[in-house]
């Protein structure tokens, strides 16, 4: 048995399928964000103290950018993959 109340109109259900669209693309980004600050954190601080060192804030800093070029080649890859029909 369906409720009335519960039917939705196509726009609604076309705004809905975008918001649902929207929140799961913030959930990836952030994901990712907490997926490369672990990574970088790992690799670069090996001991903790009340502020970082310089050493430690570069390490910290390389690790991000090219994190960011890694995961901006992926995507430009995979747009080109798709944009060519592979």
């Amino acid at each position: 048995m369906s409720d009335p109340q519960m039917q939705f109109s196509e726009s609604e259900q076309r705004e809905l399928a975008q918001f649902l669209e929207a929140e799961n693309a913030k959930a990836r980004i952030q994901q990712t964000v907490h997926a490369m600050t672990d990574s970088c954190w790992d690799k670069c601080i090996f001991k903790i103290n009340n502020k970082t060192d310089r050493n430690d804030e570069s390490c910290l800093s390389n690790c991000v950018e090219r994190f960011l070029d890694a995961s901006m080649f992926v995507v430009k890859r995979l747009e080109d993959l798709r944009s060519s029909g592979v």
